[in-house]
């Protein structure tokens, strides 16, 4: 049994309830605009469902995510960038904690 055909077998308000509930949290004209601009595409894509799926995630983003997943992009490198810095200061550190007591050091 499909979930629509579930649909169909339930009384009047339970789906005027749940139409209700879609329209409420924007599903219906989430859903209406991807149609409508699939639709209007003058060259239909060849795959219907991931255009609609793509459609439907740009839909979802915060206008945010790019400004955020730049800032990720540029706090990642930057974890890297003292990563290496670490590494190196504490390779430096042990050549001097392993250098002979009386101060000398050699390269």
């Amino acid at each position: 049994m499909s979930a629509f055909s579930s649909l169909q077998g339930g009384s009047d308000s339970k789906r005027e309830q749940f139409r209700r509930y879609l329209e409420k949290a924007g599903v219906v004209d989430s859903l209406t605009s991807v149609f409508v601009s699939l639709y209007e595409q003058q060259e239909k894509p060849t795959n219907a469902l991931e255009y609609v799926k793509q459609c439907l995630n740009a839909v979802g983003q915060n206008p945010d995510t790019d400004a955020l997943q730049q800032e990720l992009n540029k706090l990642r490198q930057e974890i890297a960038r003292l990563t290496e810095e670490n590494k190196d200061l504490r390779a430096r550190l042990k050549h001097y904690e392993t250098a002979p007591e009386d101060g000398s050091t050699t390269k």
